[in-house]
């Protein structure tokens, strides 16, 4: 279990802000800033790191990117995010000026990540076959399309129980070499929706995602590994009166705003006091369905808010940085994504159990019931103790039965919810039905109740009758 990596990105004044006198932060330090709002009231925020105006694009990849493509090569998933207003910085930081014949100096996340994957697979020693696939897709109009085939302009998503969120018939193109990799992306980029507000001359209308899938095949048995990386990049939030949106734009901001704002809800959910015990809405938009396993799910997160420094956007930035400082609480649940030929499994579990050996036979227990952390640290104390070569498989047994019970409980949690609701409607509904009754007791009885009195008075009136005879 992690948390969310959650750092803030401050970009320098741009030219319509140049006639600022002030910046709206003053850093304290590389994790922490003093924010000035709109009544120059001095807030003080703290994140994992705080990238200032002079900060470079090299510095954003090695803290952000560079850990989690190591995570991804130990096949485990991970969610790079941009977030923040429209014209915050966030496809610059995501791809740079272009994806194409780039400076190394301003090169994005996007050209950055590309090369580390095939940096990595070149220095590896053989061990493992390596097959890198990409998918392309834009979330436009709260419908998902394919930027690889504009064809497919509505595909739908589903939940498989061991790969996450899957987007059914996305196409997957594999990844030869560093140049053809470029050349894709920078294809799939061209088709993304754009278009020109105050706010910014080329505003994204759609949120980008790029799916990076890292198969690795042993080259002495039939173990497959994989890792998925995401990268995101968010359309920015709007506020009309600033971008001067017009018909269709302003449609585009109304769907982008809704979307963000179904995201900043998810976020509030996982981090309320009741979290996984409470309602998580991923499925209000595509944008929160698509992150479902990036927020609380398998996948190492890391979220890159992007704000501008200049006064005149004070608000947005401050909401910028309240939805990250919320996030940081927000708890993931990463694990190893390993198969194994069954036959050699079982030859390898039957060859360690002939042994007479207690290392062994612990460790064949704990690689199929403890998480890659645990693994790594139980593999480091058994170093110690003089266990000097073992191979360790990473499995996730004992994450899957977590899951499979929280998963459980909010089902629980939400049929008591059901139940509660349905128990008070039947109360309600007795208690209306035991007020009928009454009535309807009260109307059939009230004859005989009179016809008995009646009857009480004349045997009193005979019985006085009797009475004065016989005296």
């Amino acid at each position: 279990m992690a948390n969310v990596t959650v750092c803030a990105r401050f970009r320098p004044l741009n030219s319509r802000e140049a006639d600022c006198d002030d910046l709206c932060i003053r850093g304290l330090d590389a994790e922490s800033f003093i924010f000035k709002d709109e009544k120059d009231e001095e807030l003080k925020f703290s994140f994992d790191r705080v990238f200032y105006p002079e900060s470079e694009q090299a510095e954003v990849f090695e803290f952000v990117a560079l850990p989690i493509i190591k995570d991804v090569f130990n096949a485990v998933n991970g969610t790079i995010i941009t977030y923040g207003q429209t014209g915050a910085g966030k496809t610059y930081s995501m791809e740079g000026p272009g994806i194409v014949n780039c400076d190394e100096q301003n090169k994005g996340l996007v050209p950055r990540v590309i090369e580390e994957l095939f940096e990595t697979t070149r220095a590896s020693d053989g061990a493992f076959n390596y097959i890198i696939t990409l998918s392309m897709v834009e979330i436009y109009m709260e419908k998902i399309r394919d930027l690889f085939d504009l064809s497919k302009d509505n595909i739908q998503m589903k939940e498989h129980k061991v790969l996450g969120i899957i987007l059914h018939g996305v196409t997957e193109v594999t990844l030869e070499n560093l140049e053809e990799a470029l050349a894709s992306i920078s294809s799939g980029v061209s088709s993304r929706a754009v278009g020109e507000t105050q706010m910014n001359m080329a505003s994204s209308r759609s949120h980008c995602v790029y799916i990076f899938t890292v198969k690795q095949e042993a080259t002495t048995d039939k173990r497959i590994k994989f890792g998925k990386l995401i990268l995101v990049d968010l359309a920015g939030s709007e506020k009309v009166e600033k971008t001067g949106a017009e018909g269709r734009v302003l449609e585009e901001a109304k769907n982008i705003n809704k979307s963000l704002s179904a995201l900043g809800n998810v976020v509030n959910a996982m981090t309320s006091p009741l979290g996984k015990g409470s309602h998580i809405p991923y499925r209000d938009s595509k944008l929160t369905r698509i992150l479902q396993d990036a927020l609380g799910g398998n996948c190492r997160t890391a979220l890159l808010c992007c704000c501008s420094p200049s006064p005149r956007n004070i608000s947005e930035s401050l909401s910028t940085l309240r939805f990250g400082a919320r996030a940081r609480h927000i708890k993931a649940f990463p694990r190893v994504n390993l198969k194994e030929d069954k036959s050699i499994k079982k030859h390898e579990e039957a060859h360690s159990l002939s042994k007479d050996n207690s290392y062994e036979r612990t460790l064949l227990k704990f690689r199929e019931n403890l998480d890659f952390e645990d693994m790594k640290f139980l593999e480091e104390a058994f170093v110690l103790a003089g266990v000097k070569e073992m191979e360790l498989a990473y499995e996730d047994v004992l994450f899957r039965t977590i899951s499979s019970l929280h998963e459980a409980l909010e089902e629980v949690v939400t049929t008591v919810g059901q139940l509660k609701r349905e128990n008070d409607e039947l109360k309600s509904s007795l208690g209306a039905a035991h007020k009928d009754i009454g009535r309807i007791e009260s109307f059939m009885f009230w004859p005989l109740s009179m016809l008995l009195k009646r009857r009480l008075v004349a045997i009193k009136a005979l019985c006085s009758g009797i009475w004065i005879e016989h005296v």
